[in-house]
């Protein structure tokens, strides 16, 4: 293995970041040696739920993250490991009982597939609304929501070290094709975003982009060196390799190249971003990870931290505060507090709006300023990413405060709009207007938006 001529190891981290990276999945999950000790009857619901929800871990995660003596409670084995309530009681007691009759491969595949299409496996009009076009035709390994960013999905890199149980990609990788994003099209996404003066940022996305060899990001990134690509200030890598797999930016065999890969880009003038997802602060207590941080820093990249809020996991303010904290230490600025999107197996992880705006304002009034950059709680919704500001009385009627942060139409940001109080909604469109209106102040024009993707996408 290389090491960057930066960094200087110890022996005692060499030896702990010289591992070879060894995958599970539920098709060899028996051979985790930690599981050996977790009551049959839990297993059997973990292989269950596995065959709804993508599984996948690593031995980096198995052996250094998580807490084996505390199951089921560890955030990191709750993050990685299927949970029987992920999967309602119905759906569950479905599958278990097509299992235990032994039923046949298509008859359990048309039972998981029957759930699967009804837990909304593509949010927020991800599909349809946001594939921009070329030509006329869709591109279905690219995203254009906001006005300013395109969100890329290489097809090299629609996979990741290891899947978060709450993902809300989780449709990417169960081997639906008509649910996946993904492309190789190089020339389509250079072509589109030449065109596309207006886009300042480009967000390598998956999946995870990390996962593909450093010469396959050079195909993808270095034609945007010339100067025809001036108009692309920033590129950000969407990426939990930080956490799942940080011997990517140090061990790994073309480490160094994509460390030089980045600093090429920094040096052409391009602002590089790693928008690392960080869930909770057990994710950092690895050498590894602290090195990999340092060597991202030491070449210039700038990292930001996101995270959805979710039940089981970290839904307390004081592993926020903990968690931020220790991310402003070590030179990672916190980002967004994110809602559980309204897809996969929210209902086990979700929280009401109103318990995250809580949350949200416990832990960031006790941190410091530099802490405070972290925006939320904030829902990716359709017509763009919402913030829940606070509770308040307004005209003797209790009312949610909301904005928009980012918006399908510019002008709605930064304008603030009220809800009914309800102490039990998790998601926008559980939420009603207040002081009497019969709808929020974008609700028609979004109307508008979708019947025209609908017109386009019929004829």
């Amino acid at each position: 293995m290389r090491y960057g001529s930066s960094t200087i190891f110890s022996e005692n981290i060499k030896s702990f970041c010289d591992r070879k990276f060894r995958v599970f999945t539920e098709r060899n999950i028996d051979e985790i040696t930690q599981l050996k000790h977790i009551p049959e009857d839990e297993l059997q619901s973990m292989k269950i739920v596995a065959m709804v929800f993508p599984f996948r871990v690593n031995n980096y995660v198995i052996d250094e993250l998580i807490n084996w003596e505390n199951i089921p409670a560890d955030p990191i084995y709750q993050l990685t490991f299927p949970q029987k309530g992920m999967l309602t009681e119905d759906d569950f007691n479905a599958l278990k009982k097509l299992i235990d009759e032994d039923a046949s491969v298509d008859d359990i595949q048309k039972e998981v597939k029957r759930i699967r299409f009804q837990l909304n496996p593509h949010p927020a009009g991800q599909l349809d609304m946001n594939v921009p076009r070329l030509d006329g035709e869709p591109l279905f390994g690219m995203q254009h929501k906001y006005n300013e960013t395109v969100l890329f999905f290489p097809s090299q890199g629609q996979v990741c070290h290891s899947f978060c149980t709450f993902c809300f990609r989780w449709a990417q990788f169960i081997g639906e094709s008509e649910l996946r994003f993904g492309t190789k099209e190089a020339d389509s996404l250079h072509r589109y975003l030449r065109e596309n003066k207006q886009v300042t940022d480009l967000l390598m996305t998956g999946g995870d982009p990390m996962v593909m060899k450093t010469k396959y990001l050079e195909n993808y990134l270095t034609p945007l060196l010339s100067s025809e690509y001036d108009h692309i200030q920033s590129i950000r890598f969407g990426t939990k390799a930080l956490t799942f797999w940080p011997h990517r930016f140090v061990t790994d065999s073309d480490a160094d190249s994509l460390i030089a890969l980045i600093k090429k880009l920094i040096d052409s003038g391009k602002h590089v971003a790693v928008m690392a997802h960080f869930n909770h602060w057990q994710e950092f207590s690895t050498p590894v990870v602290r090195e990999a941080i340092k060597r991202l820093r030491d070449a210039g990249v700038e990292i930001r931290s996101q995270a959805p809020l979710v039940a089981n996991i970290n839904d307390s303010a004081d592993i926020w505060i903990k968690m931020w904290k220790e991310q402003v230490r070590l030179g990672i600025i916190p980002y967004y507090m994110f809602v559980e999107r309204d897809t996969g197996a929210k209902a086990y992880f979700e929280l009401p709006i109103v318990k995250a705006w809580e949350i949200y304002k416990d832990a960031i009034s006790n941190v410091s300023g530099l802490s405070r950059t972290a925006r939320g709680p904030s829902m990716s919704a359709g017509p763009g990413k919402v913030e829940i500001q606070g509770v308040a009385t307004i005209k003797s009627e209790k009312v949610i405060v909301l904005r928009f942060i980012q918006a399908r139409n510019h002008e709605w940001v930064q304008k603030p709009f009220f809800a009914k109080y309800d102490e039990n909604a998790t998601w926008l469109d559980q939420l009603k207007p207040a002081f009497g209106e019969e709808k929020f102040f974008f609700e028609e024009e979004y109307e508008h938006m979708q019947l025209k993707v609908s017109e386009n996408s019929t004829g």
